[in-house]
């Protein structure tokens, strides 16, 4: 008798790899399956309907910047693509592609989210702004105003992330300090190095009135 067939053959089975694989291919050819619950303000399938789309283009509804979108796209296409390349709001900016930088940073309903990492259908039902949204050059946001009057940019290429992040720390405290601004932004990456003048726009973006005022002057004496 041969050696080898006194060996305990193993029994046929999938490996890992095999199985992402084969996984993969499946997901492709059928497209996505989901049981999505539905958000109050949006008027598709209501909650827990299996919802199938994919893999061709579908017709999806967005809310960027105060007004509706209706895009054809595939199911696979992130926020952030749809608003560049089918919407042309270049303002936010493709840098990483996987969430690590922040130069994608748009706010979903007022909250700062990395687009590059939601899909756009998952964004329906729900108010995105963008940097085009949150001021204009004849009308700026405080937050945008104070960036250039800080001189809060070189190449510019982090800087829409950056004011979203800002603007949203500020929206939810009017009168952030500097470690607050500092948490808010740990997530943008500045290859120049500007985060000293990122802190004094902030700062100077701080609104008026009694609290905004001392803490901004506390906030400058750390900084």
């Amino acid at each position: 008798m041969n050696r080898d067939d006194r060996k305990p053959r193993k029994p046929p089975g999938i490996s890992r790899r095999s199985f992402i694989k084969g996984a993969g291919a499946v997901a492709a050819a059928a497209g996505l399956v989901r049981v999505r619950p539905a958000a109050a303000d949006e008027k598709t399938l209501p909650a827990g309907v299996v919802e199938k789309l994919g893999p061709e283009a579908t017709t999806i509804e967005l809310n960027i910047n105060g007004k509706p979108a209706t895009l054809e796209i595939e199911p696979r296409v992130t926020l952030l693509s749809a608003i560049r390349e089918h919407l042309g709001l270049t303002g936010t900016k493709l840098a990483c592609d996987r969430g690590a930088c922040g130069a994608c940073t748009v706010h979903l309903d007022g909250k700062p989210v990395t687009s590059c990492m939601v899909l756009a259908i998952d964004a329906r039902g729900h108010q995105i702004t963008t940097i085009e949204g949150l001021g204009t050059p004849s009308n700026m946001h405080p937050v945008q105003a104070a960036f250039v009057e800080t001189d809060a940019l070189q190449c510019g290429f982090c800087t829409p992330g950056m004011v979203m992040s800002v603007a949203a720390a500020l929206e939810r405290n009017p009168a952030a300090t500097t470690d607050e601004i500092k948490h808010a932004t740990a997530g943008n990456i500045c290859r120049c190095g500007t985060y000293p003048h990122v802190f004094a726009a902030a700062l100077r973006a701080v609104k008026p009135g009694p609290a905004g005022s001392a803490r901004a002057v506390r906030a400058a004496k750390d900084a």
